[in-house]
């Protein structure tokens, strides 16, 4: 498995049996290629405020890799855009995974909009993590996630300061 971990409050801790131990804080994403094995766990790093974090799990192309640990932050990123955390090869330095799957987060502000266009043939997710944003047309709530195919352009509008994770398939 690929596994994302995207921190949207507090704090996150990470042990793995390669070694890793890491605590990912606010805006942070964390990923796992699982590979041929790992034993993980994450856990809420205080005893006293809540961690509130989406975990993604994506079925690779590849099987049998060695397993690989990777952490960016992107806690001081430009609220209002798209930014490319995870793709196949790690284009544009996004952390490499083993799938043909581009993965964004973005924080737009109330009125922002986020425009994307989709290749031919692909289909996307978007995951609404906090806030409010309309999409094509169609509301959606913190919790909410809509799927889009045979559409050539997204119009993700944010109707209150949001956070939000597109995934562009094949």
């Amino acid at each position: 498995m690929e596994i994302i971990s995207y921190v949207l409050s507090g704090a996150l801790r990470h042990r793995d049996s390669m070694g890793h131990e890491s605590v990912i804080r606010t805006g942070e994403i964390q990923q796992i290629s699982a590979g041929k094995a790992i034993l993980h766990s994450e856990f809420n790093y205080s005893p006293v405020e809540p961690v509130h974090f989406l975990q993604i799990w994506i079925v690779p192309d590849t099987k049998g890799v060695t397993p690989k640990y990777a952490e960016r932050s992107y806690a001081q990123a430009e609220p209002g855009r798209l930014h490319l955390i995870a793709s196949q090869g790690g284009r544009d330095g996004s952390i490499p995974i083993y799938q043909d799957t581009d993965v964004y987060v973005a924080k737009p502000h109330a009125r922002n909009t986020l425009p994307f266009a989709l290749r031919a043939g692909r289909h996307a997710w978007v995951q609404v993590a906090e806030g409010a944003i309309t999409l094509n047309g169609q509301p959606l709530r913190a919790g909410d996630g809509a799927a889009a195919s045979e559409e050539a352009h997204l119009d993700l509008a944010a109707d209150s300061d949001a956070t939000l994770v597109l995934f562009d398939l094949r």
